[in-house]
């Protein structure tokens, strides 16, 4: 498993320090463990696993249950790890706080490293975080934003978003080894315990839409606000002749209908005009230019997904890509039978960090109790 999405209750504690200074000793005699043994590439591998994470979240001492599992663990691994960044050929960029930062971060290193890869990782870094608001838009909104790599250039994004509504954080698994296309189903080996019905225009069932809507903003600007305007229109009508809840009507003959979750959207039209013409004035060669140009939001990639599916037929997909799924198979056989020797090696990974680790010997100890009740 390489990437993934994890979905947890949302917290807003805090940390207290004994713990957090606990977290940064043990994690670091986890991680020198880890690439001394495999290599940092490993590392990165380990931490798009999203179940692997919440292991090592969790053998570190922090609640399983807690969105704060994420921000607490890597910015432990982040500050405990700085000084021998260098040695260890492993670099972590942003944050909670320093989210909107990570660009910044990747270029200083850049800079002071002659990393001449550093604008690729940028890119990655934005263009994962716009894809998992815009193309997944599944009610969750990005706070938080990591960006680990190595001297190599691979890099791996971790970050969470937040659902006030049910009290929920979602989170957000990247590799760079597993991205053969930003913009269809960069995410490999996702999971979840809460199953939605979000809009997924990574989906491979939404190539046609995304190639339509691409077409909408390169050729025929004023057709697309003309339709979105008429479906606007029609959907204000329904919404005064009081329908059932859900209920959506089109009268469109000889086109393939599928339901589109309109029936509360509204669209500010000038402002989405300023940003279609701008769009259209810079001549995107494909969706993944359309989506990375300034100002195109999930707003914008939602009228566009509309109006290819209503007046063209081009359905996108509503499977939420989140999945349940373990990390080393389950003991029925469900998904899949136990893989024991990725098993033995991913506890003789954690067992060898835990003695590396500068604690005492209680605190080792009751890491190793930790594994075993993982086990």
């Amino acid at each position: 498993m390489r990437t993934g999405i994890a979905t947890v209750p949302l917290d807003y504690g805090h940390c207290p320090h004994w713990l957090f200074e606990r977290m940064k000793r043990l994690s670091r005699g986890i991680i020198i463990a880890i690439t001394e043994e495999l290599g940092p590439e490993e590392v990165l591998k380990r931490f798009s696993n999203p179940v692997w994470f919440q292991s090592l979240g969790c053998v570190l001492g922090f609640d399983w249950n807690s969105s704060g599992l994420t921000t607490t663990t890597l910015g432990a691994i982040k500050v405990a790890l700085f000084d021998i960044q260098d040695r260890l050929g492993i670099y972590i960029c942003g944050g909670k706080r320093e989210s909107r930062k990570t660009p910044e971060e990747i270029e200083a290193y850049g800079i002071s490293r002659g990393f001449s890869f550093a604008p690729d990782l940028i890119y990655a870094s934005k263009m994962a975080a716009k894809i998992d608001s815009s193309l997944i838009q599944d009610g969750y909104q990005i706070y938080h934003h990591n960006l680990l790599f190595t001297k190599s250039g691979k890099w791996t994004v971790i970050q969470q978003g937040l659902n006030t509504e049910n009290q929920t954080a979602r989170r957000y698994h990247w590799l760079s080894s597993g991205v053969k296309d930003f913009v269809e189903e960069p995410h490999s080996g996702i999971i979840a315990d809460v199953k939605l019905k979000p809009l997924n225009l990574v989906a491979k069932e939404s190539r046609v839409n995304k190639e339509i809507s691409t077409e909408l903003v390169k050729e025929k600007p004023e057709i697309f606000l003309k339709d979105i305007q008429m479906i606007s229109e029609k959907q204000n009508s329904l919404m005064r002749q009081k329908r059932l809840p859900g209920f959506c009507e089109m009268e469109l003959k000889n086109v393939e209908f599928h339901h589109h979750p309109i029936e509360k959207e509204k669209f500010d039209l000038k402002r989405l005009e300023k940003t279609i013409f701008f769009a259209h004035e810079q001549d995107p060669k494909n969706f993944e230019q359309l989506l990375s140009l300034k100002g195109v939001g999930p707003k914008t990639i939602r009228a566009l997904s509309l109006v290819s599916e209503i007046i063209y037929g081009a359905k996108p997909s509503y499977e939420d890509p989140a999945r349940y799924s373990f990390t080393v198979g389950g003991k029925d056989g469900t998904p899949a039978p136990i893989n024991r020797p990725v098993y033995d090696s991913l506890l003789n990974v954690m067992e060898k960090g835990i003695k590396k680790a500068k604690v005492s010997n209680r605190e080792k100890i009751e890491a190793q109790k930790k594994l075993k009740n993982l086990v």
